[in-house]
């Protein structure tokens, strides 16, 4: 049992790979660029959870029956110096709309597999795969 594993994130995020760069971004007073999504509410599915998360970041709205699920990742979460870790479910889908930063987002990037150092450990995770699968420059 990993120390914290009782307080484990749980956590969705959304795949969005556009001219092989992966859709990331950063939160307000945060220096590391995330992937998008974050926690349901109470009662949340993960596809509704998802899409509400993406509109509220993003302003960008997932079509649902496009959901494909990508990948469950476990991995240390950032910030957090008691070993807690993020457990994160991953899908891709398609969407309406131009992905533009709003509500706690500070800013969005498109990175390379080059600048996975950014990311915290998931998002290193992700772009080391979305890499080896030829996903991503």
């Amino acid at each position: 049992m990993h120390p914290g594993s009782d307080k484990t994130i749980d956590a969705l995020a959304w795949i969005h790979v556009r001219d092989r760069r992966l859709l990331s971004v950063r939160t307000t007073g945060k220096t590391k660029f995330y992937l998008p999504g974050g926690k349901r509410e109470p009662g949340e599915g993960d596809v509704a959870g998802l899409c509400r998360e993406i509109r509220e970041e993003l302003g960008v709205e997932l079509d649902p029956l496009t959901f494909r699920f990508f990948a469950a990742l476990e991995e240390q979460a950032d910030g957090f110096a008691d070993g807690r870790l993020v457990r994160m479910t991953c899908y891709t889908a398609d969407h309406r709309g131009e992905p533009t930063p709003s509500r706690e987002i500070a800013e969005a990037a498109w990175l390379t597999s080059a600048e996975a150092p950014a990311c915290p450990p998931a998002g290193q995770r992700v772009l080391r795969m979305l890499a080896e699968a030829g996903l991503v420059d």
